[in-house]
């Protein structure tokens, strides 16, 4: 009998419902016409309920040039089992015109900030740790 365990580790159909922390960054994101957009940067997960309340994107840049994030409602992704990463269903003239932060300027993350994410993709939000 196969261990589940290793079957998630080796990126088997069980992969597909468990995220691997180790795994997430630079998971490659696409438009809904499956066009690379970027890739994921990090995720921010809610300490009380565990669950993942935003993704940030690392859009352009090249060795680290020109790189922006732009922090989305986790909720706007969906799994792209064929490509093996995320579609989110936002254009990206949405996209840029979005939040975002360059590599040197960390937003601080407050309830006003998570605030200003979900007001701007129209998607109900909670402040952090709320």
């Amino acid at each position: 009998m196969e261990d589940a365990a290793a079957k998630t580790e080796s990126g088997g159909p069980e992969s597909l419902k468990r995220l691997i922390s180790a795994r997430v960054d630079d998971t490659l994101v696409y438009e809904r016409g499956g066009r690379k957009l970027g890739s994921i940067y990090t995720f921010h997960i809610d300490r009380a309920s565990g669950r993942v309340e935003y993704a940030v994107l690392s859009l352009g840049g090249f060795l680290g040039l020109g790189q922006s994030y732009h922090p989305i409602p986790f909720s706007l992704l969906s799994v792209d089992a064929e490509r093996g990463g995320y579609t989110v269903d936002v254009d990206r003239s949405l996209l840029d015109g979005s939040p975002s932060y360059r590599p040197d300027s960390a937003p601080v993350w407050d309830a006003s900030y998570a605030r200003r994410i979900s007001d701007y993709y129209g998607v109900p939000g909670r402040a952090p740790g709320g």
